[in-house]
Order: C-alpha cells, then sequence, then structure tokens
C-alpha cells in the first residue's frame, strides 16, 4: 500500500474555511467594471448586469441555489431598480475563479445562514439602481440632455419632455463605459412594484424539464469514475488493503489511498462501487472505535452537572429571584444528532493537469470549493477553475465542510484523467457533519400570579465553531450553541442566566437548516408550555403575557393563533399546540393540530404558520421555503436520529434514516406578517418552531412531556 497523504479531518476543514474567506459577511457594491462589452453589443453595465441588444438582461446571482429560489428572488432586487422588462430577465452564476481575478467583485459567494436575500439585498439594489443610473445617463448624452429629465420604465429610457425614446440595450454599450455612481438612488419600499409580488420562479419550467445540470449529472470527455469507502469510525485511517482481490474486476482502473478512505477508479461508477465493496480494508481506528450514544449521552449528561459554565446571558439575580419563587418548574431535555440527507449524495468532478485544476461541483461555497481544490492539488488558488452546478439540496451540508472535493481533486491526481467521485447514500449518511447532540437543564422561578420570576438555563453540546470555525470562538465560547437563548429571546424574564458548556466528541459537527435554533427552540418553547401548565394558564395566553412588551413578536403569535382559530374548540380528538422561533432576523409562530390514537398512534393533521421577516421580495417563493422547513422539521421530530455504536454511525439508508413520507404530510397554511423595517432569512426559521408546536400538542392530547426527539422512540399512549 502507498502511503497516504497526512491529513486530519480537522485541519482540513479549518484550512478550506481559511482559505475561502470562511463566512465572511462583508462586502461593498464594486466601484469599477470589468470588461464592458462582449461579441455582438452584449455590455456588461457592472458586475451584476449584463445588457443585450435585442433588451435581454442577464443579472449575476453569486449564491447558490439548492431549490430555495434564490435565482429568482435575487434578480427581482436587482430588476426592481432597474426598471427592466421582468420577462427579459435571466440569471446567470459567476463562477468563483473569476470573483478571485476580479478582486472579489461579487463579494461572499456563500450560501447559508438564511442569508441570500436578507445579506444581499443592499448591494443588489444598489447595483440595479446604478445600472439605471448609468443608462438615463447614457441617454441624456445621447440626447445631450440633462439626466434628470429622463426616467426609466420597462427597459425604455424616456425623455420626458420630448417624449423620446431609446431601449436600454441601444444604450447599454455606452452606459457601461460611464463611471458608476457613488449612492445611487434606492426605491422606498412602498414604490416597489416587482419586489413584494409572486411572481413565477425562473428555473421551474427547466427544472420540469430537465436542463439544469446537477453536480451528480456532470460529464466531460475522457471521464473516469470513484467510489469511495471511509473508515467507518471518525478520525480513523486505512492500515492496509488488498488490491489483488479486485485486480481483475472488469473496468477497474486504480485505487487511490486517501487521508481516512479507499477510492476506486474504474470506467463506471457501478463498477467502482463493486470493486470498493470487494476491497478488503483494514482500519486504524483510532481511540475513538468502542465509543456509543449512550457514552455521549453521559458526557452531555456531565456537562448539565459541572459547577462553572460560560455565561453567555445574565440579566438580574437568578440565583436571589429563586428564593423569592412561589412555584418552581424544573426539566432536562435533550436532541439527537442528524445528518442532512440530501437527496443528491455528496460528489464532484476534478480534472488536474500540470497547469490547471478544474472542478464541476454542486457547492454552497463557490470560494470555498476553489480553496479545497488549490489545497488539495497544492497549487495556487488562480490556478483552479470551478464550475458551480445546481443542487440537489444543502442545508449546510455543501457549506463550511468542502471535503468531497478534496477528495475529488486528489483523486483525479493520482489518476492523470478527469474523475467524478460520487458517495453512495450510506457514505453520505455515515460521514456528515451533523447537526449536534445537545442536552438542556432547566430551573424557574414563578411568583403568585404563575409567571416567571427567575430562569436559568444551562445548554450543553459539542461546539461547530469549534470544529469548523475556531476563529469564531469568543474567549473560547461559542456562543451561537446557545441561539434561541440569548438575543433571541425575547419573553419578558427579569432574572435570566444562560450558560454553556461545551462537550467535546468524536463525531463530527455542522451547519445544519436551522443549526442550534433547531434544538435550542424545542427546549424552550416546550418549557415555556411547562411553565404555562405549572400557572395553570393557556399556552398561548401565557406567552402573550410575556409578550406584553413587544408588539413585534406578539403580531406573529397573534396571527398564527388567529388563523388557526385557537380560541375555539379544535375539531373531535385533535388537539392544539403553539410555539414561536426567532431565527435569522425574522420570526416565526406555529400552531400544530395533531391526534393521537388509543395505542399511541400519532396524526399530525395541520400546520398554521405566521412569518414576520420584514420585507418579502417574493411571497410565492417565501411560502414554499415555510412550507418545506415545515417537512424539514417534521421529519427530523418524527423520525430523526444519528446513533454510534462502536464509535461508527449505526444508520446507513432511508430505510433506518427515515424520511416523511407523502401521505404523512399535514396540511399547512402559511400567514406572511410583514412589519416592513428589516430584512430577515426565510429558509430556515420555520424548522425551530414545529417540533415544540408539535410536543406540545401531544401533551394537551395525552398528558406526556416529550423531552427527548425523536417521536418514533416515544411511547404516546396517553397517561
Amino acid at each position: 500500500m502507498t502511503n497516504a497523504p497526512r491529513l486530519t479531518r480537522r485541519s482540513f476543514v479549518a484550512s478550506v474555511a481559511t482559505l475561502g474567506g470562511g463566512l465572511a459577511l462583508g462586502f461593498r457594491l464594486p466601484t469599477g467594471s470589468a470588461p464592458a462589452s462582449a461579441a455582438g453589443g452584449i455590455a456588461e453595465v457592472n458586475a451584476w448586469v449584463v445588457v443585450e441588444p435585442d433588451d435581454a438582461v442577464v443579472i449575476r446571482v453569486a449564491r447558490s441555489e439548492m431549490g430555495q429560489g434564490i435565482t429568482t428572488a435575487l434578480p427581482m432586487l436587482v430588476a426592481e431598480e432597474l426598471e427592466c422588462e421582468w420577462n427579459k430577465v435571466r440569471a446567470e452564476f459567476p463562477t468563483a475563479d473569476e470573483n478571485l481575478r476580479r478582486h472579489r467583485a461579487w463579494g461572499d459567494m456563500s450560501t447559508g445562514g438564511s442569508r441570500s436575500v436578507r445579506g444581499s439585498q443592499e448591494y443588489l439594489r444598489k447595483a440595479g439602481a446604478a445600472a439605471r443610473e448609468m443608462l438615463i445617463a447614457a441617454a441624456a448624452q445621447q440626447w445631450n440632455v440633462s439626466a434628470a429629465e429622463c426616467q426609466a420604465a420597462k427597459s425604455v429610457i424616456t425623455h420626458k419632455p420630448s417624449g423620446r425614446t431609446l431601449r436600454f440595450g441601444e444604450v447599454a454599450e455606452a452606459a457601461s463605459k460611464l463611471q458608476p455612481p457613488a449612492e445611487p438612488r434606492l426605491k422606498d419600499p412602498k414604490d416597489w412594484t416587482l419586489a413584494g409580488t409572486p411572481q413565477k420562479r425562473l428555473d421551474t419550467m427547466d427544472k420540469v424539464t430537465g436542463k439544469p445540470i446537477f453536480g451528480i449529472d456532470v460529464r466531460v470527455p475522457n471521464m473516469l469514475y470513484a467510489a469511495i469507502v471511509q473508515c467507518p469510525v471518525f478520525g480513523g485511517t486505512p492500515k492496509s488493503y488488498d488490491e489483488a482481490k479486485i485486480r481483475g474486476l472488469k473496468g477497474v482502473r486504480r485505487v487511490v489511498p486517501l487521508p481516512n478512505a479507499v477510492a476506486v477508479v474504474a470506467d463506471s461508477w457501478w463498477r467502482a462501487k463493486q470493486a470498493v465493496d470487494a476491497l478488503p480494508i483494514a482500519w486504524d481506528e483510532g481511540q475513538s472505535g468502542k465509543v456509543s450514544s449512550a457514552d455521549i449521552a453521559g458526557l452531555l449528561r456531565a456537562g448539565l452537572a459541572v459547577p462553572e459554565a460560560a455565561v453567555v446571558r445574565k440579566d438580574g439575580d437568578v440565583e436571589a429571584a429563586l428564593t423569592k419563587a412561589t412555584k418552581y418548574v424544573e426539566a432536562e431535555y435533550a436532541a439527537p444528532y442528524l445528518a442532512h440527507a440530501t437527496m443528491e449524495p455528496m460528489n464532484c468532478t476534478a480534472h488536474v493537469t500540470p497547469n490547471q485544476v478544474e472542478v464541476w461541483v454542486p457547492t454552497q461555497s463557490g470560494e470555498g470549493a476553489l480553496a479545497a481544490a488549490a489545497a488539495a492539488a497544492e497549487v495556487a488558488p488562480e490556478k483552479v477553475v470551478v464550475h458551480k452546478t445546481m443542487l440537489g439540496g444543502g442545508f449546510g451540508r455543501r457549506g463550511a465542510v468542502q471535503d468531497y472535493v478534496h477528495q475529488a481533486v486528489l483523486i483525479a491526481k493520482a489518476v492523470g484523467q478527469p474523475v467524478k467521485l460520487l458517495w453512495t447514500r450510506e457514505e453520505d449518511i455515515r460521514h456528515d457533519f451533523y447537526r449536534p447532540a445537545a442536552m438542556v437543564k432547566f430551573t424557574a422561578g414563578l411568583d403568585p400570579s404563575g409567571m416567571p420570576i427567575a430562569w436559568r438555563v444551562r445548554v450543553t453540546s459539542p461546539s461547530i465553531f469549534a470544529t469548523l470555525l475556531p476563529q469564531r470562538l469568543v474567549n473560547g465560547v461559542d456562543q451561537a450553541a446557545a441561539n434561541g437563548f440569548t438575543d433571541e429571546m425575547a419573553y419578558d424574564v427579569p432574572n435570566y442566566h444562560v450558560d454553556y458548556a461545551m462537550r467535546t466528541t468524536h463525531v463530527p459537527v455542522g451547519f445544519w437548516r436551522s443549526v442550534n435554533h433547531s434544538q435550542n427552540g424545542y427546549f424552550r418553547e416546550c418549557f415555556i408550555d411547562e411553565m404555562a401548565h405549572a400557572a395553570g394558564q393557556d399556552p398561548y395566553q401565557y406567552r402573550r403575557r410575556l409578550l406584553s412588551k413587544d408588539p413585534v413578536r406578539l403580531a406573529v403569535l397573534d396571527a398564527a393563533a388567529r388563523t388557526a382559530k385557537w380560541d375555539t374548540p379544535a375539531p373531535q380528538g385533535v388537539s392544539r399546540g403553539i410555539a414561536l422561533v426567532e431565527a435569522y432576523g425574522s420570526l416565526c409562530a406555529q400552531v400544530v393540530e395533531a391526534s393521537v390514537g388509543d395505542k399511541g398512534q400519532l396524526k399530525v393533521r395541520r400546520v398554521v404558520a405566521a412569518l414576520d421577516s420584514g420585507h418579502v421580495v417574493n411571497p410565492a417563493i417565501l411560502q414554499s421555503q415555510v412550507e418545506s422547513g415545515i417537512v424539514y422539521g417534521l421529519t427530523a421530530a418524527l423520525y430523526g436520529a444519528i446513533t454510534i455504536e462502536n464509535g461508527r454511525v449505526t444508520q446507513g439508508n432511508f430505510d433506518d434514516y427515515e424520511m416523511l413520507r407523502m401521505a404523512d404530510m399535514p396540511m399547512v397554511e402559511t400567514v406572511l406578517v410583514p412589519s416592513g423595517g428589516f430584512w430577515g432569512g426565510g429558509g430556515e426559521v420555520a424548522v425551530p418552531p414545529l417540533a415544540p408546536a408539535l410536543c406540545n400538542a401531544i401533551f394537551a392530547a395525552t398528558g406526556k412531556r416529550i423531552r427527548s426527539l425523536p417521536l418514533k422512540d416515544q411511547d404516546l399512549k396517553r397517561v
């Protein structure tokens, strides 16, 4: 066996995060243009806007499209300010290597944290407004009139006094040569005519007809295929393998050892998979080969009991207030590791030559993919070309971690031909970067009216930042691990203390759709219900009292309750639960209606979701995002759990890591209540309220508190 290059999983992801810019948010509108025109009179007015002679407008989208609709929503922001005909717009992805050559003209190309709209809206609107002003200025120059006398609408510039007109395509090349305005004027949202309307997605027809290329679809000339098997224990490495056992198999070209895996390259992927399955491999499992889920649970439970932990929020004096309470409520909650389970498994196609590294990849971070490829090939980033494809799901898995890109480049470099690496479903589920397992311990003291005067929260879990982005730690503390208990916790409790005990295991953790908000939202909103029950009060009205000083959050809560008709009896045999979570700058309240049969059979019948994201670009897309989040959250609540035995994940496919079936999908009603004045995210905020609203409905039906997930492991028979 040839010695594999030594690179630990942790050091690799840390180096890629650093090279790829991590999750940096900073960006400003480029003040200069790149090449202004191309063949056929096509003109780049600025980095975001290209106008063709027939008035067709190409709008660059730097984020990744993984079903969330940003190739429609982001162009809408530009087009609103540009004043172009919407039916003449199409979207285009700039490449990460071009972004590098142009000094990051498109800024941060990472997609995650529900940032595509809220993190891009200002500079995209400015890009559209700047292009509009440049087009108007070019027309005014041609007419020798003041630009103030001209206006743009529907891809036409009109000189108001004379009525003369010019189309965008007629002046675009001249506009591209002008200096962009330093501070283009933006519309007031009340004057929007496109943004805020439910436009059809630009990519729907292409997807229906199978035109978009996903990573798994990529074909390039002279391409080979690679299947991979990774050490079943995280942190382990291959000790040896017997290549002679597969040497005679048809189509097999080469065995390639990697730091934590062995790959087989063949002339078809199926032959590569058959060969790697037949390859005898001995593994060095390291120190973690006997770790179990019970061991990890013990480690986390110990974190609940240690005397000291990092304080992440402190209001008032909890200990003193607890002595004055007339009633106490205590509880412990737990949530398991969760996999991303994207429908498209991890894959990447790579070609390494002496002068260039080329990759085709479904990634949430074009810059991260470029950095991973450069690191694997040991070349300067300027020698890497990244072709970003559509994604068959991401949910955070294809963001900060680009391990599959690194592997593909190492394999292609060893083989000397283009190679497509495709993970099996089993590899995908067993070698994820999982949502952390977590536990929390609550102690609350209530006053004579039943309201909390003191609330103590202890959170314990592995840290995502410590694994992937240690530079994000604040004095060694992962503040994000307590998301939902810190700034986003707006309930009025005068004495409130939150601390966090970091507990690290060998299981790799990463960003998962809504990340720590999903566990902590479940913990917090179920415990709010426990306090309401102890106080003998309705859970909705109890929350209203806690939010009496916060009209924005109260409006969202009221919208969900009103739409669900909370104050009227539920249908026979149906119970309701309610929850409110703030995440990624948005607010989401949900009411779940569910029934539980005599034998504990659970049926989720209806979900009402109210969302305030401040502004809304495309209500239809946002509604779909809410529904998607409910599917994802319900799947996790019902079935989701990654368990560890002998250091390895026991689940491997959709038979033992289940997905929600269509027959089990409840009716969903989405109520958008945008209050304006801010920009919130839409892709993740609907996930966290689902589990607590459902568990609170189960308590209403059965009298049982569900303090750990998934529900498939719970006995739901009535007490």
